[in-house]
Parts: C-alpha cells; structure tokens; sequence
C-alpha cells in the first residue's frame, strides 16, 4: 500500500506541471493583460498633463516603445512563454508566489489574510451539510415510499434545482438589512466596529453575518448528499448479510446502524478528500454576493483585472489541495471498507 500511495504522490508533478502550464500560457496569450492596462493608463496621464482631455483620439500620447520593453521586463514578459513558466516554477518551489500588479503586494501574503475567512465559511457549510444529510438520508431510506420520503424529496429537488448563490441572494434580499424583514446584514464577514464589541456581542455578529452565506455553501451539496446516503443504505439493505442478520434476530436498529450504514458510508466519506479544496477555495459567487473579501472573490476579481501572478498563486493552491483530497479520499476507502487493498 505504501508503494501505491508514493507512486500518486509522483503523479502529482506531473499534473501539477501540466494544470499550472496550460493556465500559465493562457495568460499569456489573453489581450488586457497588465502590460496593456499600465500603457493605457501612461497614455492618459500624458493626455491629460499635455492639454489633451478633450476626449478625442488626438489628444492620445504615444509611449515610447522604450517603455513597453521596460514595462515587459519588470512584469517577466520580456521572455518567452515557456522560460519565464520556468521561472515561475522555481519561485513557487522557494514558496514564492510573486507580486501582486494590482495590489503591489507578495501573492502570498494576500492569499494567506484570507485563508480564515474561506475556511471558517467552507467548513462550517461543510460540516452541516454532512451532520444533516446523513441523518436525513437514513430517515429516508427507512421510511422509503412514505410521506416523509415524498415530502422531504419534494424540498431536497426544489433547492437542488436552484443555484446556491441565487438563493442566498434572494434570502438576502427578504432578509438583509432594509428589507421588510430586516433580521440579517446585507453582507460582508463581519461588522466594522467588530473589535469593539463584547465577547458575546461578537458571537452573534459573526453568526448573523455567516448565516446566508453558510446557507448558500451548504444547499449545493444538501441533495446530492442526502439522495447518495439514501441510495447507499437501501442498497446494502437488501444484501444477503443483513438478511442474515435479521435472522438471527438482531434488532432493526443495530442491523441498519451498525452493519448496514458502515458500508453505505463509503461513497460519503471518500468524498471528504475531494471537498478539501472547496472548504480551502470557497465558492467565487457566494463570496462575490455576500460581499466577502474570501480567497474565492480574491480569485475572480483577479481574473476580471488580469492580475495574473494572483490568479496563478490561487491556482497553486487549489491544485494542491485537489491532488492531497485525492490521496486521502484514497486512504478514507480503506479506513471505511477494510476490504479494500491497493497495490
């Protein structure tokens, strides 16, 4: 097992090399980038100190291709694609994720003031998306074809059908602050006078401003979750060892709770591994309605102002935790079903 496991830890270098290099070369290709936006800025500046804000184009300066050529060796596109990802590598290798165009900041110290936010906001809707679907699967699954089973699926593919962000956005317009209701913020993580308040005081400013947020992370794993863990356990219900069990006159609740849920289990805790990196990255949209300065708004800002060593530094991240959530879903099957032996 232990040669299993080295032999996909080497298997993400490559996958690494091959994620970072395809979007390291798209940013290199894509109009608007920082270069572009640093000449159209100088250009205005020299419009408008040389008397030319007139509005029309011949009040634009030409910048001296001097400049760009400067301009190109400062932001590293003054080599070609393939060398300056070489050196990008390298830096990452010394845990350097470069400057910030926009911010004028190390990459990572951006990305690391923001690791709090994301991970309190992802592994709270997280944990509640597990500490409620499981139970709920199983109620449901041994009230199958009831009333609850029907009433409860109804609920389940109402929210499945509608996006996370979407529905935290229309609570948040009933519920927000200036609404009818007016019982919750209109967002952000925490309130401005947040140091000031009282130990108390800062609890339940925290818990009124995770609220829809939390919501809007959980209701996207909510009927997913709650459906598998359903399906699973009616599976192995109608297996011959719980037959089995049943004869030899062990009551209902210790054969479903002990012997059949084990093995439903399965498919839920080898998903662990794989929502590592949604508890690390958030989620771009919830984060951008609720007003959230987490790493997931941090990478889609980033996008839409080309800052692109930010970009990349996300990215590293959330490859990283998407091949470690891979190993460990691995290891979680063998913890769950000793069964199961890699080679």
């Amino acid at each position: 097992m232990g040669a299993y496991f080295f032999r996909r830890a080497l298997l993400m270098i490559p996958t690494f090399l091959g994620v970072t290099f395809l979007v390291f070369t798209i940013t290199r290709f894509v109009p608007g980038g920082p270069i572009e936006q640093m000449m159209v800025k100088m250009q205005m500046a020299a419009s408008e100190s040389g008397g030319g804000g007139g509005g029309g184009f011949e009040g634009i300066v030409q910048i001296p291709d001097s400049v760009r050529e400067e301009l190109e060796k400062q932001f590293g596109f003054d080599k070609p694609f393939y060398l300056a990802y070489i050196d990008w590598v390298s830096d990452v290798l010394t845990l350097d994720l470069g400057t910030s165009y926009k911010y004028r900041q190390p990459v990572w110290d951006i990305i690391k003031a923001r690791f709090p936010i994301s991970i309190t906001l992802g592994l709270t809707g997280f944990l509640l998306s597990y500490l409620i679907c499981i139970p709920l699967g199983i109620r449901k699954a041994i009230k199958h074809g009831g009333v609850f089973d029907f009433s409860s699926s109804v609920i389940i593919f109402m929210a499945y059908s509608v996006p996370g962000w979407a529905l935290g956005g229309l609570l948040l317009v009933l519920l927000g602050g200036g609404s009818f209701f007016d019982v919750l913020p209109l967002g952000g993580f925490r309130s401005d006078n947040f140091e000031e308040l009282t130990a108390w005081g800062k609890v339940t400013d925290q818990l009124h401003h995770m609220a829809l947020p939390v919501f809007a992370y959980a209701i996207g794993m909510f009927a997913t979750l709650t459906i598998l863990m359903k399906n699973s356990l009616m599976e192995n219900l109608g297996q011959d060892y719980v037959r089995t069990a049943f004869a030899k006159g062990l009551g209902e609740r210790r054969v479903i709770m002990v012997h059949a849920l084990r093995n439903s289990l399965i498919p839920i805790c080898t998903g662990l591994g794989h929502a590592l990196s949604l508890v690390m990255a958030g989620s771009y949209l919830v984060e951008k309605v609720f007003n959230i300065d987490g790493i997931g708004y941090l990478g889609f800002t980033s996008i839409i102002e080309r800052d692109y060593a930010v970009v990349m530094g996300v990215l590293v991240i959330n490859v990283f935790l998407m091949l470690i959530g891979n190993i460990l879903s691995d290891v979680l099957y063998v913890l769950v079903d000793p069964r199961i032996r890699f080679t």
